[in-house]
């Protein structure tokens, strides 16, 4: 019995990738791992403290630009179905990023006094005062 003639000569008829291909994929690869950590450290600089607002909008700025720059790779050269939902995913993550930070921006102060008060906060009734605190420093139409 004779094997299955296979033109590429490797399993499951797979052509092997040429150096230029596998270069354009190890390089959307690496803009895509780029991307995520730019989303992530937006993410967690944005826990930290109200003061590193400006990082974290800078992390988030970098991490659009990233983004979009994945996605045209992604529909010019069609190369990886997970990069393509890892970053439509990673998009979906920014766009709220985004909506927290201009809250974030636009209460800057109320937000700033609520950190620091509930970092103090030791017991629950504190912590229960320093939200009450922020909704009464919130303007009346967010109450």
């Amino acid at each position: 019995m004779n094997p299955p003639n296979d033109s590429a000569g490797s399993p499951g008829g797979q052509h092997p990738l040429s150096d230029a291909a596998k270069a354009s994929q190890a390089k959307t690869h690496n803009l895509f791992r780029s991307f995520v950590v730019a989303v992530l450290g937006s993410f967690f600089v944005y826990q930290l403290d109200i003061s590193y607002l400006w990082l974290s909008a800078l992390l988030t700025a970098i991490a659009i630009v990233l983004g979009i720059m994945v996605l045209i790779r992604y529909a010019k050269l069609k190369e990886s179905k997970f990069v393509l939902f890892g970053t439509i995913s990673g998009l979906v993550v920014v766009a709220v990023q985004v909506l927290l930070l201009v809250s974030s921006a636009l209460f800057f102060n109320q937000v700033r006094d609520y950190q620091q008060c509930s970092r103090q906060a030791l017991t629950e009734q504190a912590a229960s005062m320093c939200r009450t605190q922020l909704q009464k420093s919130m303007p009346v139409q967010l109450r």
